[in-house]
C-alpha cells in the first residue's frame, strides 16, 4: 500500500479546535509520549470520519498500525461526544411559537446480512438509525445516540424522549410520515400546514 496526499475540506480552525481537546484529553490521563502529534491525530480522525476510509487507508497516510488508528478514533470520537449537547440542552430558548423539523437518518456499516437487527428495510442496507433535530435553515441543534438500523424513526424518536421533549416545551415538530401517531406536537404531511407559523403557510 502505498500512501499519498490529499486536501481534507474542512477549515484549519476546525482541526485545531478538536486538536485542543484531544491535548486536555491527553493531560487528564497523562499521556506522556503518542506516535502521532495532537493536531496529526485529530487530521487522522477528521479525514476518517469525512472521507469515510478504512483504518487502513488512514494509518498507512499517518505513518501508525492500524490498530493505532482505530484507538485514536475511538478515543477522539469520545472526546467530542462528551462535548455535544443533551436534547434539553439543544432545546435551550425554544419554546412556544418556536418549530423544529426532525428527521431520521441510517448510517452504512458493513455489517454481514446474519446482523438482521442492523437490516434497514426501507434503505435496504446495513447501518445504524440516527434522529437529527434541526432549525428550520436546516442547522442541526441535536443528534441522537446510533440505535440498529432496522428501528422505526417513531420508535427511536419515542425512545430518545424527543416527542416528549417537544411537547414539553411546546415546540412544533415538523417530520415526514414515518412519525405519524407520534402526536403531541409533531406534525407530518397528512396533517396538513394549519399549525404552521402564518409565514411557513403561503
Amino acid at each position: 500500500m502505498v500512501p499519498y496526499p490529499s486536501m481534507l475540506d474542512l477549515p484549519h480552525e476546525l482541526v485545531e479546535h478538536v486538536s485542543w481537546l484531544i491535548y486536555a484529553r491527553r493531560r487528564e490521563l497523562r499521556s506522556v509520549w503518542r506516535r502521532l502529534s495532537c493536531f496529526k491525530q485529530a487530521l487522522l480522525v477528521l479525514a476518517h470520519l469525512r472521507k469515510n476510509k478504512t483504518s487502513a487507508q488512514v494509518s498507512a497516510g499517518f505513518g501508525v498500525s492500524e490498530a493505532t488508528a482505530w484507538r485514536y478514533v475511538h478515543e477522539t470520537v469520545e472526546v467530542l461526544a462528551s462535548w455535544a449537547p443533551g436534547l434539553h440542552e439543544a432545546l435551550v430558548g425554544l419554546g412556544e411559537g418556536d418549530f423544529v423539523i426532525l428527521d431520521g437518518t441510517l448510517i452504512p456499516t458493513d455489517r454481514i446480512k446474519a446482523d438482521e437487527p442492523y437490516y434497514s428495510q426501507k434503505h435496504k442496507k446495513h447501518g445504524m438509525n440516527v434522529q437529527v433535530i434541526a432549525r428550520p435553515d436546516g442547522t442541526p441543534l441535536w443528534f441522537s445516540r446510533a440505535t440498529p438500523g432496522r428501528t422505526h424513526d417513531l420508535t427511536a424518536a419515542r425512545a430518545h424522549g424527543i416527542v416528549q421533549a417537544c411537547l414539553t416545551r411546546q415546540i412544533l415538530v415538523l417530520a415526514d410520515r414515518a412519525y405519524l401517531g407520534a402526536d403531541a406536537t409533531v406534525r407530518t404531511p397528512y396533517y396538513g400546514h394549519r399549525d404552521l407559523p402564518e409565514h411557513y403557510q403561503q
